[in-house]
């Protein structure tokens, strides 16, 4: 499976961007896909996650006032919507993808995940 981030840029705060992760590959063995971020000398962090077919979409806690996280079956694509963007969501965005029958976490913040993309960079200007 390869996973293609793409839609990070520049915008101000305040503003949104939507990210996109386009799936290609055995994409049949894929049980759900997710977002994580990491920042400029931080740990890479969990954001949203969404099941095969766009069941159970979950964003953590801090930022599902924020963020939504969608799905394309059809194109095995999963999307990240940001509004109201701060600084502070400075990071380079990347797409992971679970395989199917890899056991799963009680907490979505906890779940290892078998292939990641590249990475897109959002920038947020104060």
């Amino acid at each position: 499976v390869q996973l293609q981030a793409s839609g990070g840029g520049l915008v101000q705060a305040g503003g949104s961007l939507r990210l996109s992760c386009a799936a290609s590959g055995r994409t049949s063995s894929i049980y759900s896909m997710g977002w994580f971020r990491q920042a400029p000398g931080k740990e890479r962090e969990f954001v949203a996650r969404i099941t095969s077919g766009g069941f159970a979409a979950y964003v953590t806690d801090s930022l599902k006032e924020r963020f939504t996280i969608s799905s394309d079956a059809g194109k095995v694509a999963v999307f990240l919507q940001m509004s109201n963007l701060k600084p502070e969501d400075t990071a380079v965005y990347y797409c992971a993808g679970l395989r199917r029958f890899r056991a799963i976490e009680s907490r979505p913040e906890r779940q290892e995940y078998d292939w990641w993309g590249q990475g897109t960079l959002v920038t947020v200007s104060s």
